[in-house]
């Protein structure tokens, strides 16, 4: 489940602690985690409502002003029903300490290689992940759509290989473009390819 930074940073303050959302069947289950811009958040419940039937004050919970603001936003044919998502904090993004862990130990670098090794082995458009390490390495904070035109590719499919090097603490997306993180720096110094 996506939410907009704003939304996810009043979940992680307590100012919002609901979700609404029209899709065909419920895509999300109690007690699954997902990660945002501002941590990681629980789902705490889901159930169908009839939009008619928000309130404001469920409205404010899910960070609009008002009912008819909260029913506007929801997307989907009228016919899909709704969902009342209950949202709580769960905890920091597990990837900012990772990120910032440059001490990597020769059974890190090692499984590093081997997860880097099946990404490349199972893509479509052959190995990449060093070479979109090394492009963020000498490019960093360049707009997404230059580094992935540079290299050949759709901007959608590179940003998507991307969040797979962020998953493992390599990268760190920046307000406009990526960076190495200093674990990914450390491990382009050890990986000597």
């Amino acid at each position: 489940m996506l939410l907009p930074r704003p939304i996810a940073q009043g979940v992680a303050d307590g100012s919002v602690d609901l979700a609404f959302r029209r899709w065909a069947d419920s895509r999300v289950k109690v007690g699954s985690t997902f990660v945002t811009a501002a941590g990681v958040i629980e789902i705490t419940s889901v159930r169908s409502v009839d939009p008619e039937k928000i309130t404001d004050r469920d409205a404010k919970r899910a960070g609009f002003p008002n009912a008819d603001n909260a029913r506007a936003r929801l997307r989907g044919p009228d016919e899909y029903p709704t969902f009342r998502i209950g949202l709580r904090w769960h905890g920091e993004d597990p990837r900012i300490a990772l990120r910032a862990d440059a001490e990597l130990s020769d059974e890190d670098i090692a499984d590093l290689t081997k997860r880097l090794d099946r990404l490349d082995s199972r893509s479509s458009h052959g190995p990449w992940t060093r070479q979109v390490l090394a492009l963020i390495g000498r490019r960093p904070a360049v707009v997404s759509t230059e580094l992935a035109a540079e290299l050949g590719r759709e901007r959608p499919d590179f940003k998507l290989d991307v969040r797979k090097l962020k998953a493992l603490g390599l990268t760190r997306s920046l307000d406009v473009g990526y960076e190495l993180s200093p674990r990914g720096r450390a491990f382009l110094d050890a990986d000597g390819r």
